[in-house]
C-alpha cells in the first residue's frame, strides 16, 4: 500500500468497490458547476432536473479566475438551473436572467459567473428531487446520492 494514499471501501447490495485516494487530494465540494450536471435517478422519475437546493451552510472558497474556462463551459451550463441554484446559495446578485455567449466578453459578468459557479460551496444541506421531494443530504460539501433499494 502506497503511504501517500488511503483506501476506503463502499459496499452496496453485495458489491464492494475499493477507492484509492491520494492524501492531500482536492477536497470534494458541492459547487454550482457540479449541481448543474446532476439529476435524480430514482426509478420512474421523469422530472429529475434540476435538483432543488436546501442550504444550511454555505462557504466561499477562492478559485483561480480563468475566463477561457468559463467561456468554454458556458454552452454546457443550463442557465435557468444555474440561476435557480445561485438564488438558493444567495450568490445570484448581478447575474442576468438570460445570457448569450457574446455577453461573456464583459469581464464583470465573467467575474460574477466565476464566483457563483466555482467559489460558492454548499457545505451542508440537501439536494431535493424536484418530482418526489426526496432529500439527498450534503455533508462537508459531499452529496450522498445513493438510492434506497426500492428506488433502483
Amino acid at each position: 500500500r502506497d503511504s501517500a494514499s488511503f483506501t476506503f471501501q463502499i459496499t452496496r447490495g453485495g458489491a464492494c468497490l475499493d477507492i484509492r485516494t491520494p492524501v492531500g487530494a482536492a477536497k470534494a465540494t458541492m459547487k454550482l458547476l457540479t449541481h448543474n450536471m446532476l439529476a435524480c435517478h430514482i426509478k420512474g422519475v421523469k422530472n429529475n432536473y434540476p435538483f432543488l437546493i436546501e442550504a444550511t451552510k454555505i462557504e466561499t472558497r477562492d478559485a483561480d479566475f480563468n475566463p477561457d474556462f468559463l467561456k468554454h463551459i458556458f454552452p454546457r451550463i443550463n442557465w435557468p438551473a444555474f440561476l435557480e441554484g445561485a438564488k438558493a446559495l444567495k450568490c445570484d446578485e448581478g447575474l442576468p436572467t438570460e445570457v448569450t455567449s457574446e455577453m461573456l466578453e464583459d469581464n464583470s459578468l465573467l467575474q460574477k459567473f466565476h464566483h457563483a459557479l466555482l467559489e460558492v460551496v454548499l457545505e451542508e444541506g440537501a439536494l431535493v428531487c424536484p418530482e418526489t421531494g426526496r432529500k439527498f443530504m450534503v455533508n462537508k460539501g459531499i452529496p450522498n446520492l445513493l438510492l434506497q433499494e426500492d428506488e433502483c
